[in-house]
Formats: C-alpha cells, structure tokens, sequence
C-alpha cells in the first residue's frame, strides 16, 4: 500500500476564471469605467453606450481567448528583456563525467 496513488478531486468551478456576462471581471469595468467617462465627457448616452459595447466585446474576445491574457500583457512590458523567443540561443552545458560526489 506504500505505492498507492492519491487521487485529489478538483472540482471545475475552483479553475474557472471570474467572469461577468463572458468577459473578465476586471476587463468589464475597465469598458464599464471608459463607457461612463466617455458618457461624462461628451454628454452623450450614445457616445457612451457605444465605447463601452466595443470594449465589452472586445473583453469578451479576450477572455475566451485566455483568460489570463490582461496579466500577461500588463507584465509582458518588464519581461521583454529577459526572454524574447525570436532570439533564442541554445545554452552550452559542459558534463564532467569525472566529477566527485
């Protein structure tokens, strides 16, 4: 029995992104927030009705593509550096097979 497999039940809502009617939680109020801000600024319920209904497809589009996609982009800025796939350079490793343990 020292060799038996555990086997943990995860149920699917635990892995199943926070979402309001489709796009990411976070992704809507933002197009909720500049829907508002373009209705303030104009002074127009059109104006504003029709910047937050693009911006909410767009989310939606967003999150059925990842819905992890606004963490990546908002990190992507400080990991250019560190990793780029188009210059990719395979690392030299050098095995000593003499080594001491």
């Amino acid at each position: 029995m020292a060799n038996a497999r555990r086997i943990n039940l995860v149920h699917r809502s635990l892995s199943r992104p926070l979402t309001i009617l489709g796009a990411e939680r976070k992704l809507f109020f933002f197009a909720m927030c500049l829907g508002a801000g373009t209705f303030n600024l104009l002074n127009s319920l059109l104006g504003g009705v029709l910047i937050f209904l693009v911006l909410y497809l767009f989310a939606r589009w967003a999150t059925q593509t990842d819905p992890q996609i606004l963490r990546f982009l908002l990190t992507a800025a400080t990991l250019r550096s560190q990793y780029d796939p188009m210059k990719f350079a395979p690392i030299a490793v050098r095995r000593d097979d003499h080594a001491q343990a």
